[in-house]
């Protein structure tokens, strides 16, 4: 998924690639959402005799005064005169500055310079600007060729070197030359040997996460000192020394301590070999003195506990203890693993914009042969239209008969039909808003009342927790049977989300999405919209009757996600009860969402409660 979502993120001026955990297909609990950007229009070259386009800029690699690992990049050819503003020159020659490219990208969403990276304010978001060279460096030659024990095997490697090498705007600290030089980076060959991961080895490096996140790092004075890269690195070495029969489900503890000892072998000896340049020592002045006295006295401690060192991660609850004492029953396995990926944390399609056309798209879903990759691209291509289908200009079809205006209105409907397969209902409530902005309100009432349909409680809701009815859904041969974007598309109630200035949004709503996002409970919403179609109809019976419904549903939190869906639902039922003229239970409805959610930023209650008081003074 985050191959396919990369594919359909870049352009003609980035390659977009997921790295870090969740690039790595391994999604850990408080890891962050690491993004690289490979800037097209820059190519890095070890041979100055290469042809070069002139609508592109080369630099060549120079290590001169440069450690193992990094290397400084000098201009050889640019027909661009603002590259000359990220230079620095040096004896006639100018040298790509590491430390003023990031700058250049950073804005108020990622104002922070952390290491490479860019960063959120939060510390969820990390952005990598790099460089490529489409060609193996010369530091990392031997890996091709070094001796191993079947792991990686030849095809793997091969596919790895014709990926080239990366470089990351960051230098050696301390030195000389630190702003002009740039890390080699070889993350995209580590996330393919990651790919050919047994289950043993992902569950491996899951338990050497947590032990470092959660045990090792526990202690303040260690915190700083060891960092996942590094449990990766040993990981990888020892899969390369032991032959792929090692890594069987039985073996799974012995594995786990092997890595751990290696890692105590490593900060014993203050050596940590990066995996394919080896002479760049990952531990050189970072580990020593005091603070490798405290962190070798913690390791110690761990080891004497054996394999059980984990079980201090507060990750590990008990039930997580039986599941590493005793096997999983197959059908539980199962439903587990749709668990944890329906309610995934990491929104993965809400970090990056699509620069590719609706036929671009389409054309690339429709290029591949396997049903499941086609699921997912239409998947994505849906949770992308969701935000584009927001912006849609309005054009009445049925004026004049004007063949212009109604080609526009087919188009617009073709738009929302790609933004249903994300989820059961979000994509046709937002076809029903269309229609009621469209005037065609009997139009919006067919497709509320079918949305209504798929809104029952063996449903699912994001971040919430599986019910028996559930489990017993998933249990079932026809959902087992389905991919992942299959079952979300089946059994998932996701918000309606509404972006600022929203043309989809009704305007009784429009004050709630001037400035920020909102998300409204789909049952909810429904019901809303129900009561503004049948009240623009004049149908009072059933527009009391969809009003008493809406108040029901949120009275008895009917599908609503907590905490924020109750406080907005609230909000919603207030505005309901303004427009059918119940003045006294709209001021209710807002009193009782302010109490749950004081904040104005968040809640525009208070406002509305105030105006409606004014306005009858």
């Amino acid at each position: 998924m985050n191959t396919i979502r990369d594919n359909l993120s870049s352009d003609t001026t980035f390659v977009e690639i997921t790295s870090g955990s969740f690039g790595e297909g391994l999604e850990m609990q408080g890891s962050d959402f690491d993004l690289m950007k490979i800037i097209k229009s820059i190519e890095i070259c070890e041979d100055p005799n290469m042809p070069f386009f002139s609508d592109k800029t080369y630099f060549i690699i120079d290590r001169d005064d440069t450690q193992p690992g990094f290397t400084q990049l000098r201009l050889l050819y640019s027909n661009d005169e603002a590259i000359f503003d990220l230079c620095i020159e040096r004896q006639r020659e100018f040298y790509f500055s590491s430390s003023a490219l990031k700058p250049q990208f950073s804005s108020n969403i990622l104002p922070i310079v952390h290491g490479p990276c860019l960063s959120d304010k939060q510390g969820l978001f990390d952005l990598a600007l790099c460089c490529h060279s489409k060609s193996w460096i010369t530091p990392a030659t031997q890996w091709i060729t070094r001796s191993n024990n079947s792991w990686p095997d030849e095809v793997v490697k091969q596919y790895i070197v014709e990926h080239g090498t990366l470089f990351v705007p960051i230098g050696v600290k301390g030195s000389t030359n630190e702003e002009v030089e740039w890390r080699l980076s070889f993350s995209v060959g580590e996330k393919f040997l990651i790919y050919t991961f047994t289950h043993t080895q992902i569950l491996c490096y899951a338990l050497l996460k947590i032990l470092l996140k959660d045990v090792i790092q526990m202690n303040l004075e260690c915190d700083e000192l060891l960092c996942s890269y590094f449990m990766k690195t040993i990981l990888f070495w020892i899969s390369e020394e032991f032959p792929p029969s090692v890594w069987r489900p039985e073996n799974l503890i012995c594995n786990f301590m092997r890595c751990f000892r290696r890692l105590i072998y490593c900060v014993e000896n203050s050596v940590c070999p990066h995996y394919f340049i080896p002479d760049n020592n990952l531990f050189e002045n970072k580990i020593k003195g005091h603070e490798k006295q405290i962190l070798l006295n913690r390791l110690y401690v761990l080891n004497s506990c054996n394999w059980q060192c984990v079980l201090f991660s507060h990750q590990m609850s008990p039930f997580r203890r039986e599941v590493l004492l005793s096997p999983i029953e197959p059908t539980f396995l199962h439903i587990y693993e749709i668990e944890k990926f329906l309610f995934s944390m990491i929104n993965v399609s809400g970090c990056t914009t699509l620069n590719l056309t609706m036929k671009q798209r389409i054309r690339i879903a429709l290029s591949f042969e396997n049903s499941k990759i086609k699921h997912i691209y239409w998947y994505y291509i849906s949770k992308f239209c969701r935000q584009s289908v927001q912006y849609l200009p309005f054009k009445d079809p049925f004026i004049s008969c004007n063949k212009s205006n109604y080609k526009h209105y087919k188009i617009c409907i073709r738009t929302l039909l790609e933004n249903l397969r994300h989820d059961a209902v979000s994509g046709w409530l937002l076809l029903a808003s269309f229609f009621y902005k469209s005037k065609l309100y009997s139009s919006a009432v067919h497709v509320l009342k079918y949305s209504l349909s798929k809104c029952t409680l063996d449903k699912m809701l994001p971040l919430q927790n599986l019910s028996i009815e559930n489990y017993k859904l998933l249990n079932l041969k026809l959902f087992r049977k389905m991919t992942i974007v299959q079952l979300w598309k089946f059994l998932l109630l996701d918000c309606v989300i509404f972006y600022p200035h929203s043309t989809l949004i009704p305007h009784e709503l429009q004050i709630e999405v001037m400035s920020d996002i909102r998300r409204i409970p789909p049952v909810v919403y429904a019901h809303f919209l129900l009561v503004l179609c049948h009240h623009r109809l004049n149908n009072e019976q059933q527009c009391r009757h969809s009003l008493q419904d809406l108040n029901l549903t949120i009275e008895e939190n009917y599908l609503i996600p907590q905490p924020m869906g109750k406080f907005f639902s609230y909000e919603i039922l207030g505005i309901a009860f303004q427009i059918t003229g119940d003045i006294e239970s709209a001021k209710s409805a807002f009193i009782q969402s302010i109490a749950l959610e004081p904040n104005t930023v968040k809640n525009n209650s208070l406002w509305r409660l105030s105006s409606m008081s004014s306005r009858f003074l």
